[in-house]
Order: C-alpha cells, then structure tokens, then sequence
C-alpha cells in the first residue's frame, strides 16, 4: 500500500510543491512560508526615541519639532544647534553643551540637564517641568514664558533667573516666575 500522496492545491502545489508529501511537513513548509513572509512586510518602527548622541559634536544640527523621547546627548556639543519644538521629555543632556541653541517651544518635562552648559540658550515657551538641572549653568539665557515648575536649580542661579523671568506658558498657562518661586 503506497502511503505517499500527491501534494494538493492548498498544500502549495501552486508554488512547484508537487509530488509526494507527509501532512505534518506540509504544514510546517506553510507556516515557515507564511513567517517568512509576515516578517518580510512587517513595518520597522523608527527607533529614534533610543538614539544615543552621547559625545558627539553636534554644532548648528538642526532637530526641530522632532519627536526626541528619551533621546541621550550626554558630553554632547550642541553649541548653536535647533531644537525648537522638539520634544525631549525625558531625554539627558548631561554636559551637554548648549551655547546659543534653539529651545523655544520645547518640551523638556523630566529632562535631564544637570552640569549642562545654557549660555545665550533660548527656551521661551520651554516647558522644563520636573527637569533636573541642579548644576546647570545658565547665563544670558532667554527664559520668557518658560515653566520650571519643580525644576532644582541653585541659589544662585535662581537669583538671575528670577531676574529675567517674564512671560506666561502658552502650554501649561503657568507664569515664569511663579514656576521659580521668584
């Protein structure tokens, strides 16, 4: 008695599959087939909230209203570099160095920016809400309508903020020195 079977239409037979076949083996040619195919047409997803700029030199990049979640530019040099309208919740900037960038309109919430470089750095409209930025240097920055609302920063630093501070956020509606405890 012949146990072998010709392969039928639904096994592949259309495919040049024909000839003798065991079911259990079709049926793993098929789901290696139908693998094969789904991983093949599957759609990457981008993987720019795990891009990690640490240590790079970055000056006058231009990065604006992107979505930059998580993003890492520790050490980075960022001098002169737009990031207006970004979104960086959560992204590090640990010593970066940021003279003379483009952080207006920029979501900063839980950003990291400790011993980060502001010089002439313009954050109007920033909102930098539950940031740590406790050894941040910020000088001749531009902080109208910006939100630090429970941002640590020092005693000093405070002072010259306070100094500047002007402006309501047009995002969260809170005024800037009320967000310094000015």
């Amino acid at each position: 008695m012949d146990r072998t079977k010709t392969c039928p239409p639904e096994c592949g037979s259309g495919l040049g599959l024909t000839g003798a076949y065991h079911p259990p083996m079709c049926r793993q040619l098929l789901n290696a087939l139908i693998a094969l195919v789904l991983v093949i047409t599957l759609p990457l997803a981008p993987a720019e909230a795990a891009m990690d700029y640490a240590k790079q030199v970055l000056i006058g990049a231009d990065f604006a209203d992107r979505d930059m979640q998580g993003v890492t530019f520790n050490l980075t040099n960022l001098r002169e570099a737009n990031l207006s309208g970004s979104n960086l919740q959560g992204a590090s900037l640990y010593g970066a160095k940021l003279q003379d960038a483009d952080f207006s309109n920029s979501n900063l919430r839980d950003a990291t920016l400790d011993s980060a470089v502001l010089e002439g750095t313009d954050l109007t409209n920033a909102v930098l809400e539950d940031a740590f930025a406790f050894n941040t240097r910020f000088i001749n920055v531009k902080i109208s309508g910006a939100d630090f609302t429970n941002v640590p920063v020092r005693g000093d630093v405070l002072k010259s903020l306070c100094a500047a501070a002007e402006g309501t956020n047009p995002v969260t509606g809170r005024e800037t020195r009320d967000t310094l405890g000015c």
